[in-house]
This record gives C-alpha cells, sequence and structure tokens, in this order.
C-alpha cells in the first residue's frame, strides 16, 4: 500500500468512528429513518454499511419490504442475482401489490435466462401499476436508447431499416421482455419510441417477405416480439403512420395470408404477426378458421386480442338494452363516433392493487363505500369509468348507460372479465333519461355533457334523476386550459382533415414535425390511440366552459359546489392557499376562477368537482 492508499484508509477509518454504527442507529432510531439511511448509503455508494443498515431492519421487522428490495437491488447491482431474487420474493411475500418489487424481480429473473417468469412478473408489475413509468423504464435501456439515437441523428430525413438495424435486425429488441409486456399491454405514450416501432413493424414486414422466399426459420423471440407489436397495434388502433410502399407490401402479405387461409395451406407464425400489425385480424374474411389451427402461446395470445374478443363483444350487442331512445340529430353523430372508434381501449384495471388488497382484508372499506346506494354513470363509454365505481362501492347498484353500442360491448366483456355483478348497461341518450322513471343516491358524468348538443339542458336531466341530499360529480372541458386544443381544431379544418384513419394519421404526423409548437398535444395520453385522437381532436361536437358559468348552472338549478377533484399536482393547493393567504376557501368559485386566470393550464384534462343537490 503506498503513502497516497494508506492517506485513504485513514480518512475512511476515521469518518467510520465518527459515525455511530448500524447497531447502535437500530437502538434507538425509527425504522422509518434506518430506512432513508440505507437509501442514502446505497445512493452514496456505501453498499456495505447500507447492507448492514437493511439486516438490522430486518432483525427488527423482518417483513420490511423496503429493506428486502434495497437488498435484492444490491445483490442485483453486483451481479448476484439469484440473491437478488430470493430478496424480492421476500418483499412480495410481505406486499403482493409492490409493483417495484415484480419490476425488480422481473429483471434478475431475465438476467438468469428465465423468461418465462421474467415475463410474468413484468406483466404483473404493468397490471399493479408500473403503466406509468412504463415509457421511462424502456427508453432508458442502452439498445433502445442506441435505435432512438440513430433515428434522431438523421432527423428529419427517415433512416434506412438497414442504417438503424444492421445485420442484427429486431433481434435486439425481441430480447427486451419488458418492452414486449408493455407492448401487449397498454399503449406507449411516446414519439420516439413510437417512430422505433414503426421501423420495427416495416423490418418485420421485410423478414415475413423473406421467409416467404427462403423459407428460413424465424427466431421464436422474433415471433414472440411480432405478435406482442400486433398487440401493440390493435390497442393504438394502427395509428402509426406508413409510406406507401410499406402499405403496398402489407396488403400483399395479407392478400396471401387469405389465400392460404381459403385453401387451408400453412400460414407461418411471423406473417400471421405482421398482417396483424397492420390489419386487425377480425375484420378479415374467414379469420375464424385461424382459431382451428394449432399455434405457438404467442400466437394464441395475438388470436385472443384480435380475434376471440371482438367476437366476444360483437354477441354482447344483442343483450344490450335500450333505454332511452338517441334522437338528437348530435347524439346520433356522436354515437358513430364511438361506433368506430370506442374509446378509451383500455386494457389494465387501475384498481388492481386496490382490488387485491380488499379482498384480503388489507383496506376495510368505509360506512359510506360499504352503503347500499343506487348510482348511474351517464357516459360510461367502454366502462372503465363503472368499474371503478363498483370496486370501490361493491354494495352499490350501478346503472352505466351510453350512446354506443360497441362501446358498452367492450365494457360487458370487461367487467365480466374482472367478475364484477353490480353494474347494469343499457344504451341511452342523456338528454331522453327523464323518461326512465328512476332516481339515484350518485350520479357520475365525467368528459360526456360538453359533447351534447346542449350540455345544460343534458345536466338539467341529470339533477331531475338525482335524489335530495344526493352528490354528483361531473367532468367539463375548461375553455380557458383548452385554448391549444381550439388551435388544433382550427388548424385541422383549415387544413381540410376529415375523421378518418388516414387523415388522423396525417394530421399527427403534422403535429409531430412541430413538436415545439404543439407540446402539450404530444405530451396527452390520447394522442397516442386512434380513438384517443379523435376524441381528443376530431370530435364531433365540444363545448367548453368557464367557471363562472358552472356557478351560474348550480344556482339556478339548487346545487351547491364542494370540491375539486384531487389534483395529480400537489403545488396546485399549495398555490391556490397562497394566493389568497388566511382567505382561502377550496369550495368558493370565485377565487378559483381568479386562480385559474393567473394559472390557465391547472384544469388541461377539465374540470372535475363534487356537487351537492340541496334538501328541502
Amino acid at each position: 500500500m503506498n503513502r497516497k492508499e494508506r492517506r485513504a484508509a485513514n480518512k475512511r477509518r476515521e469518518e467510520s468512528a465518527r459515525r455511530p454504527n448500524a447497531l447502535a442507529l437500530s437502538a434507538g432510531v425509527s425504522i422509518v429513518d434506518l430506512a432513508a439511511e440505507a437509501s442514502r448509503l446505497r445512493g452514496a455508494g456505501r453498499i456495505n454499511e447500507a447492507q448492514e443498515v437493511c439486516r438490522q431492519i430486518l432483525a427488527r421487522e423482518p417483513a420490511h419490504v423496503q429493506s428486502l428490495n434495497l437488498l435484492g437491488l444490491m445483490a442485483q447491482a453486483s451481479g448476484d442475482h439469484r440473491g437478488a431474487v430470493k430478496m424480492f420474493a421476500k418483499a412480495i411475500a410481505s406486499d403482493e401489490v409492490n409493483a417495484a418489487c415484480y419490476y425488480n424481480a422481473g429483471n434478475s429473473y431475465q438476467a438468469l435466462g428465465n423468461r418465462a417468469k421474467a415475463s410474468a412478473h413484468f406483466s404483473k408489475a404493468l397490471a399493479l401499476g408500473m403503466d406509468e413509468k412504463a415509457v421511462t423504464f424502456i427508453l432508458q435501456s442502452p439498445i433502445i436508447s442506441r435505435y432512438v439515437a440513430r433515428i434522431a441523428g438523421k432527423s428529419p430525413l427517415p433512416v434506412t431499416n438497414a442504417e438503424l438495424f444492421g445485420t442484427e435486425s429486431v433481434i435486439p429488441l425481441a430480447n427486451d421482455l419488458f418492452l414486449r409486456c408493455a407492448m401487449e399491454a397498454m399503449t406507449l405514450p411516446s414519439v420516439r419510441l413510437e417512430a422505433l416501432l414503426g421501423y420495427a413493424r416495416a423490418e418485420l414486414l421485410r423478414l415475413a417477405g423473406e421467409q416467404d422466399e427462403d423459407n428460413g426459420e424465424i427466431d421464436n423471440n422474433v415471433v414472440a416480439f411480432a405478435c406482442a407489436l400486433a398487440r401493440q397495434c390493435f390497442i393504438n388502433e394502427y395509428v402509426y403512420v406508413q409510406a406507401e410502399a410499406e402499405s403496398g407490401l402489407a396488403n400483399t402479405l395479407r392478400d396471401r395470408l387469405l389465400q392460404d387461409l381459403a385453401s387451408g395451406t400453412a400460414i407461418t407464425p411471423l406473417a400471421l404477426a405482421v398482417v396483424a400489425a397492420y390489419f386487425p385480424l377480425h375484420t378479415m374474411p374467414m379469420a375464424e378458421a385461424l382459431l382451428d389451427r394449432d399455434w405457438p402461446a404467442a400466437v394464441a395470445g395475438l388470436l385472443q386480442v384480435q380475434l376471440r374478443e371482438p367476437l366476444e363483444e360483437a354477441g354482447e350487442r344483442t343483450a344490450i338494452a335500450t333505454l332511452a331512445p338517441i334522437k338528437n340529430s348530435v347524439s346520433l353523430q356522436v354515437m358513430r363516433q364511438y361506433e368506430e372508434n370506442p374509446y378509451p381501449r383500455w386494457t389494465i384495471n387501475p384498481l388492481n392493487a386496490f382490488a387485491a388488497d380488499q379482498a384480503r382484508g388489507r383496506t376495510l372499506p368505509t360506512a359510506d363505500r360499504q352503503a347500499v346506494l343506487d348510482i348511474l354513470i351517464a357516459g360510461c363509454g367502454t366502462g372503465l369509468h363503472a368499474v371503478q365505481i363498483a370496486q370501490v362501492y361493491p354494495n352499490a347498484r350501478l346503472l352505466a348507460v351510453d350512446v354506443s353500442l360497441a362501446s358498452l360491448a367492450y365494457a360487458r366483456r370487461k367487467t365480466r372479465e374482472l367478475g364484477l355483478r353490480n353494474i347494469e348497461y343499457a344504451q341511452a341518450d342523456i338528454l331522453e333519461l327523464g323518461t326512465i322513471g328512476r332516481t339515484f343516491d350518485s350520479i357520475e358524468s365525467i368528459g360526456v355533457l360538453h359533447h351534447l348538443a346542449e350540455p345544460t339542458a343534458g345536466w338539467r336531466v341529470l339533477v331531475s334523476l338525482l335524489r335530495p341530499g344526493g352528490g354528483m360529480r361531473i367532468g367539463l372541458y375548461s375553455d380557458l386550459a383548452r385554448h391549444v386544443i381550439a388551435e388544433a381544431r382550427a388548424h385541422i379544418a383549415a387544413r381540410g382533415y376529415r375523421a378518418t384513419a388516414g387523415d388522423i394519421r396525417r394530421c399527427r404526423q403534422d403535429i409531430i414535425r412541430e413538436a415545439e409548437h404543439w407540446k402539450m398535444l404530444i405530451d396527452a395520453n390520447d394522442f397516442y390511440s386512434m380513438s384517443g385522437c379523435r376524441d381528443l381532436l376530431f370530435n364531433v361536437m365540444e363545448h367548453r366552459f368557464t367557471i363562472p358559468e358552472i356557478a351560474a348552472f348550480l344556482n339556478d338549478n339548487d346545487l351547491s359546489f364542494l370540491a375539486f377533484e384531487p389534483f395529480d399536482d400537489p403545488t396546485v393547493i399549495e398555490k391556490f392557499h397562497k394566493q389568497f393567504p388566511g382567505a382561502a376557501d377550496e369550495a368558493n368559485l370565485d377565487q378559483w376562477h381568479r386562480f385559474e386566470a393567473d394559472h390557465p393550464e391547472t384544469f388541461w384534462g377539465m374540470y372535475v368537482f363534487m356537487v351537492g343537490k340541496n334538501a328541502h
């Protein structure tokens, strides 16, 4: 040891002597503070000390999830993936709904070569809420970031597939199991990722054509990747742009597949997956015959999503009752829009973790949530809103109505998948609901009234159905916050874009090319699916409101404003109280109007608020 090394070693010993050791810390310090210290030590690279603190925590609380997870991460970082999965398994045993632990375990299982367990853990992480971070994690992958950089390096010119993928083709992408699981489970709201997956789809199309020529074997991971990409395209409703030559090749491959299907000729899994990445299988003639053939598991999963489930939804339509007629001309136009593009196309139950905790008795329902209530969901779309309310209020009786049979059929299928039995679905126009002869303890209408010909007329109908003392949850577009939407709709009208798939794709590319100007649109999740983009920018009817208009309606209809929905950004309430020091009243709409004038993006999504019907 030279003089410099001895000096560094002495300094480390002196620092260690000045610090209380883990045993001393654990004796009089709370577990919360110890856990924070363990995280700090790991972040500072003092791994041995961090491990010691974790062990001391576990001596006091053997099932401490944060410590088990942290030990797993440190083992993972050192390359000890077997030790890591043991720690993650213990953490999951203590907290079965911890998305981060499942994700971390998935990474170690993938490193160990156990692809089945890795995929299962990644899928579980996404189902438990990791979907909100999925794009960030995907883009952090060194392989994906390299591809993204290559695309950006040629922008605004396109990159060739040879330049992008080289001789490896899509094999490195296909080996990214988290990417595959995410493509199967959710839309991926990222311009960079969309561009990469668009190139990957074109490369798979090339591979499928070459396979047909030389009958070469295709790696199973590439087939599984193609199936996952086809599921992603189905989820986003084929929103990716495609060049004219690419479309021609896709049409040729589809026609060949249809010929093989009619003649009984063998169809390669890759060819089927690539066709499904350009065209929804359930719309193809004789597609049901595909179900009679034997397929690998990845293809069977693709057929479940693109064929079995749509066929099931088609059967549901005849079972849906019409509760109130749809006569208004605007309501009929809105109905046609959502028949063509049911919205939203959701795949993951956002309350999976809540439902699991409730089933295990970890979350005890309050008296309010246990109450036997009659609840109306006015404008339920594809059922996402209704199934959340049904899980939070398991004893409630829900009536969920919508104008679109396609949306209602989707909702019924998803509701049955979740095992929920307290929702009745029916077709109805809100404007005609006054004829049904029923009243409700609670009414919810989020993002619906502003698509009616006369929103306040529809709102008055809902008020007439609300029992005295009942509550109503309403969501309306803000005129101030949605100025960029108004500008975009004017831009679309000026360029003559129609609400067709081709025009929506072209319009999206215009917006992407001017990304700085349209940043708010590009940051919106709805931008990344066909139905979402149509709902966001091409809706046949959109009204926008101001807070004074809402206040006037409440005053005229004997309703009391209770509160806005909790904000995703916690600083909103802090800013609100700061603006009205000592006098802030969160139920004061005049104050909120003044606040919104100073912070116009506060209600970018929409105003979502609770009102009560005054009892007399």
